[in-house]
């Protein structure tokens, strides 16, 4: 077995393979880019390189600097993650010819395989049912438009060494296939060094469901069951889980069995995916096979007991697995969401900037429960117990990031997994939603609010979704009322909760001037923002039965019949977010706060994705209140403005230009990816007001228009 291995990745996967290799006793090796001096994955690791420069390709796209790195500090081996360098066929063999063992499959299987245009020849070769398309590179945006006009709309461009979203479009017109094709080659080129892309037939209405093989040096194969990826928001994956609540038994066999043979043809050692799309009558079709460990890789932990990880570094050490097909078990029902930063409510633009908090939930796994605390959640650690170890009733977290750490423009939006394991779905989805109410993230949008709408569809809680679903209930983008709440009012009830305890408190401060001591009020007046023209709802809230040591009291919110009464229990500290305990004997974990640059005073509220806006006054104070004037924010209609944190790489236009109603007007790069501005209506240009290769702010001004 290897001493010490080096990981050539960052972020979560980098902290992932460190917790495996140090419960085996495996000294690690981290290597670091300058913007990411601070990581957590260099923090974990016993011995830390520099590489470079912050961007990838100065970075961790330098295969001669990693190599160096492993020669330097001694490493026996290199485990390259995903992303990066980990489907690189000349990595793998440089490596390799190096006399360091590459923790993955050989470099003439990712040759084989992992090149999605060489693995669709070899599958036709082994008549394996493929989608029609065309697998030769294709040189320029006219070819492309040409051939996708004979292989008929809509078309998939794809990079041949894309991953993880990068590198991917769908078009369904000429004039989307001559944009889609340069923008997923500029992608590709700047995220993996390889330019080449090709296009196949999209298969509307399908499922993404991937099979997990496990081989080694030995000849022996095994597949790992399957995943469920089908929601994805522009071929991102969004949720994941095994089992598939789509696929039979029937099924399942052929799919793993067709994946395994497919595994043998090219001597695959270590663990991979082999990819299919899935019809409604559950005709299955070969995709393409990813040669290195998946992001979801959790889900299938969680069901089976293995730690995919350590079987990797096991057949990278030339031992034979330790068990066969009909020992792979499949308990339980695992999800994993992925947790972005980036921001739902305005189409998921990038968002980047310091962890101000970070509190992830905490797991119990002898109990199956939710344990929330406060303190920053250690990544090599599972609620205290080996994951591999569990049964179901977990909460996993995966990730690279930290409170107080910085979230950088230049690599992947992920800040964390969050993973379930339940004793079926619809526990999985119960513990995954109060997963999500528990995970503490400000300084940065995330995408949760998105997730937890995600998981109340009424479609995904049946299992009756596609890789369509969002597009085809959120094609105009996510909006707050796109937000389920069973019941509002109760967020309200807690706001005047949490008002009602905070008043005891002052109430108690030794010192207060005679006469003029903080009185207890029972009455209260809660004033809900709506909109954006300063609208309030207003509820009246009468709140008795108050125990402050026991934190519980009984809130009314209304008047007369249509009152709702709310009894509550909770022993949250004010300061703290995370707020859990009982409403009407049911548990809740929902979030609190107070305060917004707008409305210092008031308290923000989160439960089940759904948030709002709560000012809790007295009577007469919401009397006053009604009286202030709303002051409307300022016309920023005659100017383009930075919706994200970003490289401006294009101006488009020029003062003078008349540019057209869905014309491009400029393009920043932000975490791997193109972001085109177009102009929403005809303007003309007044000034250009930034510079191209200028790192832009959120609302920073671009462009002015007459």
């Amino acid at each position: 077995m290897f001493e010490k291995i080096l990981i050539a990745n960052r972020g979560e996967i980098a902290c992932r393979v460190i917790k495996t290799a140090r419960k085996m006793g495996i000294k690690t090796v981290a290597v670091y880019s300058e913007a990411d001096k601070d990581a957590r994955h260099v923090e974990l690791a016993d011995e830390a390189v520099l590489l470079g420069p912050a961007p990838s390709r100065e970075s961790y796209l330098v295969a001669d600097k990693i190599i160096a790195a492993a020669k330097q500090t001694g490493a026996q081996a290199i485990h390259p993650g995903y992303g990066f360098l980990s489907e690189n066929e000349e990595f793998a063999r440089r490596v390799e010819e190096e006399g360091i063992a590459f923790i993955g499959p050989k470099h003439g299987s990712i040759a084989a395989m992992g090149d999605k245009i060489a693995s669709k020849k070899l599958a036709n070769a082994a008549q394996v049912n493929t989608i029609p398309g065309h697998n030769e590179p294709i040189l320029s945006p006219e070819e492309a438009v040409k051939i996708a006009q004979g292989i008929g709309y809509p078309v998939m461009i794809k990079a041949s060494a894309g991953g993880g979203g990068k590198g991917l479009r769908v078009a369904f017109n000429d004039k989307e296939c001559f944009e889609g094709f340069s923008s997923c080659r500029n992608e590709a080129r700047n995220s993996f060094g390889d330019d080449r892309v090709f296009m196949e037939k999209f298969v509307e209405e399908p499922r993404h469901i991937e099979i997990q093989v496990l081989g080694d040096s030995q000849g022996n194969t095994l597949y790992l069951w399957e995943r469920e990826c089908s929601i994805q928001r522009r071929h991102q994956k969004v949720i994941e889980e095994a089992p598939s609540p789509f696929i039979s038994e029937a099924t399942r066999k052929a799919m793993g069995e067709q994946a395994v043979a497919l595994a043998k043809a090219v001597n695959y050692q270590s663990a991979g995916t082999v990819e299919f799309v899935v019809g409604k009558d559950q005709s299955f079709y070969f995709l393409e096979m990813n040669t290195r460990l998946q992001v979801e890789h959790p889900v299938t932990e969680c069901i089976t007991g293995l730690d995919l990880v350590e079987q990797m570094i096991r057949v990278a050490a030339g031992e034979p697995l330790s068990l066969k097909q009909e020992d792979i078990k499949r308990e339980g029902w695992a999800i994993e969401c992925r947790i972005n930063a980036e921001d739902p409510f305005r189409n998921f633009l990038p968002s980047t900037g310091r962890l101000v908090k970070y509190q992830p939930p905490q797991a119990n796994l002898e109990q199956g429960t939710l344990t929330l605390q406060g303190e920053s959640y250690a990544a090599e650690n599972f609620g205290g117990k080996d994951v591999t170890n569990s049964a179901w009733g977990g909460v996993r977290v995966d990730t690279g990031v930290y409170e107080g750490g910085e979230i950088p423009m230049f690599y992947d939006s992920m800040i964390a997994k969050l993973i379930v394991h339940g004793r079926d779905r619809a526990d999985a989805i119960a513990k995954m939603r109060e997963a999500l109410n528990g995970f503490v993230i400000r300084g940065i949008s995330s995408n949760i609010p998105f997730q937890s709408a995600l998981l109340a569809h009424e479609d995904f809680k049946s299992g009756n979704f596609n890789t369509g679903f969002i597009a085809q209930h959120y094609g105009g983008g996510f909006r707050a009322e796109d937000v389920p709440h069973s019941d509002p009012l109760f967020l309200v009830a807690l706001a005047g909760f949490i008002r009602r305890k905070a008043r005891e408190r002052e109430a108690g401060i030794s010192g207060q001037l005679p006469g003029h001591e903080v009185r207890i009020e029972h009455d209260y007046v809660a004033l809900v923002s709506e909109g954006t023209a300063g609208q309030q709802a207003r509820h009246a809230l009468h709140i008795s039965e108050f125990v402050g040591h026991l934190g519980e009291a009984l809130v009314r919110v209304g008047e007369g019949a249509e009152a709702k009464s709310y009894r509550i229990v909770c022993n949250s500290r004010l300061n703290d977010i995370r707020l859990t305990g009982t409403v009407n004997g049911q548990p809740f974990v929902a979030q609190a706060e107070r305060g917004t640059a707008k409305q210092p005073l008031a308290y923000r509220l989160q439960h089940n994705g759904y948030a709002i806006l709560v000012n809790v006054l007295s009577p007469r104070a919401a009397e006053l209140q009604a009286l202030m004037p709303f002051k409307a924010p300022p016309d920023t209609s005659k100017f383009l403005l930075s919706p994200m944190p970003g490289l401006l790489v294009q101006i488009a236009a020029h003062p003078g230009q008349t540019v057209q109603a869905g014309e491009r007007l400029a393009v920043i790069e932000a975490m791997k990816m193109e972001n085109i501005l177009i102009a929403e209506r005809d303007v003309k240009v007044a000034e250009v007001l930034a510079k191209v290769g200028e790192s832009l702010s959120v609302d920073q001004l671009i462009l002015r228009f007459e």
